[in-house]
């Protein structure tokens, strides 16, 4: 288990996990407890200068897991690069191609990240399709003590959507783990969109209700600790986010989760048809954590005449792969 000082207020400073203080009333977030005891914050809280007064030595990794996204990921790549990368808030970026049939590795690449093929990372392993693939081999291909994701579909992007995420990583030791929450413009009203609200909230609420104030559990800006990320599976598909918080409230507790209001995030609107097999899997990772024998971990979806399978295959935890331990904890092995 992650070791977490929760000590970590002292005489009317706030310290950091670098024993730096920094002072009260300096613009450090006051925690505030969100619906079912999740802390929750707003990114104005976390501004460029107090994020690089408390990094110290922390290393920081951003990675864009993307599939098609000529179109928006390199004005994300280039914000970042310029607003975060540059200035040292953030030490690198990293965009990890997943099978994409478009020009998304050039132009990210052009615009300043480091550009991974996933099918090139642990290829013994397969060449495992789907965003929760991609977030494992994240793990590999990156260095920084924290990692942080951001999808690369969003437009009219703003570095706060990965900065927000990053100020209770660093002000706060106690937090291990930070999920962003924003209004979709592009969704009927606020909140989450089609399958959050249908599907991933209720399930939640009936049978995990411990993380039932996590806001958006479906949003696809969070991240962590490598320390603690390190140790979890990663389910390949759809099913990661819900499978991940799981996991992480398992095995290490809420209090190690935060969430950040990003405000306003914009992004395409999908459509039933790619929102139908999100949501099967979501169910089926959901159900299959409550008990492995509930569902299959194959299955299909059938709509108008149509089958989509379903796999609710798993990647073991990073620990347990060679190829990781010999690159992150090589001082550690023989």
């Amino acid at each position: 288990m992650v070791a977490v000082n929760t000590d970590h207020m002292s005489s009317g400073a706030i310290r950091t996990g670098h024993d730096n203080l920094i002072p009260a009333g300096s613009g450090r977030p006051v925690d505030a407890l969100g619906p079912a005891g999740i802390r929750t914050h707003h990114h104005s809280e976390f501004p460029l200068e107090l994020l690089a007064s408390a990094k110290g030595s922390t290393t920081v990794s951003v990675c864009l897991p993307a599939r098609n996204e000529e179109a928006t990921v390199g004005h994300i790549v280039d914000v970042l690069a310029d607003e975060l990368l540059e200035p040292g808030i953030i030490d690198e970026l990293v965009v990890i191609d997943d099978h994409s049939e478009d020009s998304t590795a050039s132009e990210a690449a052009a615009a300043g990240a480091r550009v991974v093929r996933s099918a090139d990372v642990l290829p013994r392993y397969g060449e495992g399709h789907g965003k929760g693939e991609v977030l494992w081999k994240s793990l590999l291909e990156t260095e920084g003590d924290i990692l942080l994701w951001c999808d690369a579909d969003l437009s009219e992007f703003d570095h706060r959507l990965v900065s927000g995420l990053l100020g209770p990583l660093l002000c706060d030791p106690s937090v291990d783990f930070v999920k962003g929450f924003y209004e979709r413009p592009e969704s009927d009203g606020g909140g989450g969109g089609r399958v959050t609200e249908l599907v991933a909230r209720p399930l939640i609420s009936l049978l995990f209700p411990e993380l039932a104030g996590i806001i958006q559990p479906l949003s696809g800006e969070y991240g962590g600790r490598r320390e603690l990320l390190e140790q979890l599976p990663f389910v390949e598909g759809y099913g990661v986010e819900m499978g991940m918080l799981i996991d992480l409230s398992r095995r290490f507790g809420t209090d190690s989760i935060a969430q950040v209001d990003l405000e306003i995030r914009h992004h395409r609107n999908r459509t039933l048809a790619e929102l139908g097999p999100q949501a099967a899997a979501i169910t089926q990772t959901v159900l299959r954590r409550v008990d492995r024998d509930l569902v299959p971990a194959t299955a299909a979806l059938h709509r108008n005449g149509s089958t989509v399978s379903l796999e609710a295959a798993e990647r073991p935890p990073m620990l347990e792969v060679a190829e990781y331990l010999a690159r992150h904890h090589a001082a550690t092995q023989g």
